[in-house]
């Protein structure tokens, strides 16, 4: 009886956050903080402020006509715009938009951001006409290959007022890591007090995954932070030792690194048409006349791979994060990466890697189902008590724990060993929902994405509660059908009414399965099929 209680209440969960995630989930762009709430960060020398104003008024216009640079590297080619040398486009060669072999190759900076990403400025506008500048490369052509070890391409631009600011990228055709050097020489006849300020930008302004973090985080006193698009309003700013800052997807993301990890502030906006902006903010430096300041970083733009991020270092593994359980689920992703080695099929490996964890939990699955298979056989007699005591309910409860106490029967030892089980679950629904091994990563037959739902054929009409594509979920419906012998094997609660609750479980559990992805499915499906053969197998035993 208290199995059928915990098997309903987890059920109940589910369905609530299902049915919480669809209809209540905050879905509204959130305005960014005015200004004003912004608390005085710069000071600028006396006099300097009135020249600025000046020089502000003045129109800066470009002495030539901005080219775009194409830079070519085995692992992505990476478009570099003069004006505000900004990028313009990322795209990865080694991943495809759609699972389809003509689709087109992963683009991670949007179209829909007219002025690209990793933008330069200053916090107080100390550079008149930063914000608008055509900057120049010293390339003479527009496009060049990186074969053979790092590269520099150079981008400078000089001030109305002599200040010179340039930006040197290094590319290396092995990593997706990029050095990224800025530096600032004050040519002109005052001093400059400021703060860098260099941001990320990413056309995905509101939360899209219900069920994996997407959005902004950073590594702030050696800690992850991940923020939730609607606590931007309430918090913009995060200060303290700054490693790096990144704005995820679900798949790929795109970091600043501190090459010092020093004191700094990571910033963030809301901006129009959906685009947020993450900014990470220098301390502030003060440059005096004739001398030149340099500012270090690292650039990453690629796949939220654990392999690939903690080579790299820098703490770009901790990015990588499967929430509450993320202990147990990243040792299940090098184990599955693991017997990748061997079997090179995904499904497969999840196959094997179910078989471990249950072989894990064996001792805890057979006391469970030992202590089920004990309950089923008092179901007799309990029925009996029902019968003899049915007006007086105290009375029943009375006569069901000296009936326990007598053939010394634990009414919690079916509950408890799944209860322990509870957290392998949770880690491996995140971990299989965000690795990115399993994106567009093929199985058999007819599941060519482990990391998508299940569907076979292709309907043009909706189905409700079913998210597109729309087809037969026939993974999901054989998991259902194994949920339902599952309950059949167990003894039914005495509580009439919780019995007929028991009986529509396996029709929900499959109606919220239907849009996860099938390396999920598939994990539950192979870990039912493994009960009900433990539980068989006991149930025979005790006999």
């Amino acid at each position: 009886m208290e199995q059928a209680r915990l098997f309903m209440a987890i059920a109940l969960s589910f369905l609530i956050f299902f049915l919480w995630n669809v209809f209540f989930v905050e879905k509204e762009t959130v305005e960014p903080p005015p200004a004003k709430t912004l608390a005085p960060i710069i000071k600028m020398e006396e006099g300097f402020g009135k020249k600025e104003q000046l020089a502000e008024k003045q129109e800066v216009k470009p002495v030539k006509t901005a080219r775009t640079i194409q830079v070519n590297t085995p692992l992505y080619t990476v478009k570099i715009a003069e004006k505000r040398s900004a990028i313009k486009s990322f795209v990865l060669k080694r991943y495809r938009e759609q699972i389809e072999l003509d689709s087109p190759l992963k683009e991670i900076v949007s179209k829909n951001m007219p002025d690209g990403t990793l933008l330069m400025g200053f916090a107080g506008k100390s550079i008149p006409g930063l914000d608008r500048a055509v900057f120049s490369a010293d390339l003479p052509y527009d496009s060049v290959d990186i074969v053979h070890g790092s590269e520099p391409l150079i981008f400078s631009w000089v001030s109305p007022n002599g200040i010179v600011v340039k930006k040197e990228f290094f590319f290396s055709p092995e990593t997706y890591l990029i050095g990224l050097t800025i530096s600032v020489k004050n040519n002109s006849n005052e001093a400059l007090r400021d703060n860098l300020v260099l941001s990320l930008r990413s056309a995905s302004g509101e939360q899209k995954s219900r069920f994996g973090f997407e959005g902004p985080s950073l590594l702030l006193n050696n800690k992850l932070e991940q923020i939730k698009m609607k606590k931007i309003e309430e918090k913009n700013i995060y200060s303290g030792k700054l490693g790096w800052i990144a704005l995820q997807g679900r798949y790929f993301m795109s970091s600043i690194i501190s090459e010092k990890n020093e004191e700094a502030s990571m910033r963030l906006f809301l901006k129009p048409d959906h685009i947020l902006e993450a900014e990470f903010l220098q301390p502030e430096q003060v440059i005096q006349p004739g001398s030149e300041h340099f500012f270090d970083f690292k650039l990453f733009f690629g796949p939220k791979s654990m392999t690939i991020l903690n080579d790299l270092g820098y703490n770009l593994g901790k990015a990588v994060n499967f929430g509450m359980f993320d202990f147990i689920a990243k040792p299940c992703v090098w184990l599955m990466n693991f017997f990748y080695r061997f079997i090179p099929n995904y499904g497969v490996a999840i196959i094997i890697l179910t078989l471990m964890t249950k072989a894990l939990l064996w001792p805890l699955g057979s006391k469970s189902y030992k202590s089920m298979s004990e309950m089923k056989k008092l179901q007799p007699l309990m029925a009996e008590l029902k019968e003899k005591y049915k007006n007086d309910k105290k009375k029943i409860q009375q006569e069901t724990m000296a009936l326990y106490k007598t053939y010394k029967i634990n009414p919690l030892g079916g509950c408890l060993p799944m209860v322990a089980q509870i957290p392998v679950f949770f880690a491996l629904y995140r971990m299989l929902y965000e690795a990115i091994e399993l994106r567009h990563a093929p199985f058999f037959g007819w599941i060519h994405d482990l990391s998508a739902p299940d569907r076979l054929f292709r309907f043009g009409f909706s189905i409700p509660l079913m998210e597109p594509p729309y087809g037969i979920p026939v993974l999901t419906i054989i998991m259902g059908a194994s949920m339902l012998l599952q309950q059949r094997m167990s003894p039914p609660p005495g509580d009439p009414a919780q019995a007929k609750m028991m009986m529509f479980m396996p029709i929900i559990f499959t109606v919220i399965f239907i849009n996860f992805s099938s390396g999920l499915v598939l994990y539950w499906l192979v870990n039912n099929v493994l009960s009900i053969a433990q539980q068989y197998y006991v149930s025979k035993k005790t006999a």
